[in-house]
């Protein structure tokens, strides 16, 4: 049964599954990949895929979420928030870049957590983070209406249909159109980002409309610094985590990365110190110069992105349209990564038997069409705006999200704890890790594991606390009863079409076996050579970066490779 569950996904320098060490060289011994089931293509160079990790985590929860932030919580609780929130997620990046360069796969932590802890768990985990995936481009369309309120737009969601058609068209080219919007999508709100915060800073010194110094006057008005007490504190967590969400997609990137043993560290390493630098820095200045009590900064029908009525404080309804606009292409681009990570999710559903295998079949330029099809048609949750409210709505699709991030986390330190666990029980010499984040060893899964889901627990503190409140209490924790009924679901289909083996009956090989009752993996047991990245690693963009660094315009190159 293990076996059904296991990626049977071919990815051109990936070798086939095998329970030994040494490979047989000669390819033509090994079966062909099932014609119903396609390949993806390795399209997306180092350059794109640093620009992915960003796209992926600056973009709604920053632009419009640190209002949501603000006003619930104050701009202590904002910067304390996330700030915990951003380490945790540094410390499991890095656990997810140990193993997404050992075995760079699509479906990434999902398949991860089938291979070291549980099939049933990973069936249940990918399940929930493909439904995050598409919920998310619901909240993204979503989110384009409220940002089009600025403008006073009439019929927003004429806007989102049109945006919804586009991101479709996008995703079903080749995965490199997907990579280079990406890449310019991302760069313009990078570039944006420094705009901020050297324009906050000015704003706070007194280059704003009233011309006067603000420092941390907004830190003691009545109700800051934090606000709603230990319920509005314990809300932001859940909003962050929507904010930081995105960051583990790395992980699925990889099955489609040029040369994932070198690229997928290099980008683990130095990208999310870039994002941790741009969301305190732009926490701290939002904080500073925007009232938590900002008329309009969130409530049932808007939501005001701070980065717009920090622009308007500067005295520029020029500066503010502008900074609407980027907003704007964020949404967009966040749209498109969502709907990119939801289609390779479903795919490796369908790979590994968890999903029918129509979903695994793709086309010659190795896009998953009926994956994105179905990922796709979710986002219709975002027409159900116009008879809840935008912002409510974009609300309760942001918890929901932001849960689900959480339990993606949850579910790399797990899976992280158990790979590890696995590594050292078989006797294998950490040498041969392709990848290691020797500072995390050994406290890193553990530390991920209590901390996310201590914040799982409390941050619903406020939808019980003073009174109950049945949507939000639903927001914050529907998942984690669903997440249990699939699983057991899943339990309950294995018994009926598998029954225990006799004790007369050995068991099949598998690449990553399982206990035959509580479905636990044996990490003395699972194979840490099945879908190990062996390929040839290709130098062809470092000479390429070499040679223009050479160049007569080596200073231009030298500048660019700097920023980007």
């Amino acid at each position: 049964m293990a076996s059904e569950l296991s990626s049977a996904i071919s990815y051109g320098t990936i070798k086939p599954p095998s329970s030994h060490r040494q490979h047989d060289e000669d390819t033509s011994t090994h079966p062909p990949p099932s014609p119903s089931i396609g390949t993806l293509h390795r399209g997306l160079s180092s350059r794109q895929v640093q620009m992915i990790a960003i796209a992926g985590t600056i973009g709604t929860g920053l632009f419009l979420g640190t209002g949501t932030s603000l006003a619930q919580g104050g701009p202590a609780s904002m910067l304390i928030c996330y700030s915990i929130v951003g380490f945790i997620v540094y410390v499991t990046l890095l656990l997810l870049g140990e193993m997404a360069t050992q075995y760079p796969v699509a479906g990434s932590f999902n398949v991860y957590a089938t291979r070291f802890f549980s099939p049933a768990y990973g069936f249940a985990l990918s399940w929930n983070y493909w439904l995050n995936d598409a919920i998310s481009v619901a909240s993204d369309l979503t989110a384009a209406q409220l940002v089009l309120e600025f403008w006073s737009f009439s019929n927003p969601w004429i806007f989102s249909l049109t945006l919804w058609v586009f991101l479709v068209s996008i995703n079903a080219t080749h995965v490199g159109a997907y990579g280079e919007l990406e890449y310019w999508l991302s760069s313009l709100k990078v570039v944006t980002i420094v705009i901020f915060i050297l324009l906050g800073i000015l704003v706070n010194a007194g280059a704003n409309q009233e011309h006067r110094f603000i420092g941390f006057e907004n830190w003691q008005i009545p109700g800051a610094p934090f606000v709603g007490g230990f319920g509005g504190f314990a809300h932001v967590f859940v909003t962050a985590s929507f904010a930081f969400g995105g960051t583990e997609s790395l992980g699925i990137t990889a099955g489609e990365t040029k040369n994932p043993g070198k690229n997928m560290p290099r980008v683990v390493k130095f990208v999310f110190w870039r994002i941790l630098l741009f969301y305190l820095l732009s926490i701290l200045l939002i904080g500073l110069n925007v009232p938590w009590d900002y008329p309009n900064l969130s409530n049932k029908t808007a939501t005001t992105s701070p980065f717009t009525i920090v622009f308007k404080q500067f005295g520029s309804t020029t500066a503010a349209s502008f900074m609407n606009t980027v907003i704007l292409s964020s949404v967009i681009s966040a749209g498109n990564h969502a709907l990119f990570a939801g289609t390779r999710v479903l795919y490796s559903l369908a790979a590994a038997s968890h999903a029918p295998p129509l979903f695994a079949w793709t086309t010659r330029g190795g896009v998953p069409l009926p994956a994105l099809f179905l990922t796709s048609a979710i986002s219709a949750l975002c027409f159900g705006s116009s008879f809840i409210g935008n912002g409510q709505l974009w609300a309760l699709l942001q918890t929901l999200v932001g849960v689900s991030n959480q339990i993606a986390w949850l579910s790399i330190g797990i899976a992280s704890w158990r790979f590890r666990t696995a590594w050292k029980t078989q006797g294998r010499p950490l040498s041969e890790m392709k990848f290691r984040a020797q500072w995390t060893w050994p406290w890193g899964p553990p530390f991920v594991i209590i901390a996310v889901s201590a914040i799982i627990l409390v941050q619903g503190w406020s939808s019980v606390i003073p009174r109950f409140s049945a949507v939000d209490f639903f927001s914050f924790y529907i998942e984690l009863p669903v997440m249990a009924l699939m699983y057991l679901l899943w339990l309950l289909v294995r018994r009926v079409r598998h029954p225990p083996a006799s004790p007369s009956t050995p068991p099949p090989a598998s690449p990553h076996p399982a206990q035959p009752f509580f479905d636990f993996v044996d990490v003395t047991r699972v194979d840490l050579y099945h879908d190990e990245h062996e390929g040839q690693v290709d130098g062809r963009e470092d000479e390429a970066r070499t040679q223009r660094l050479r160049g007569p315009a080596r200073w231009a190159w030298a500048a660019y490779y700097l920023i980007a």
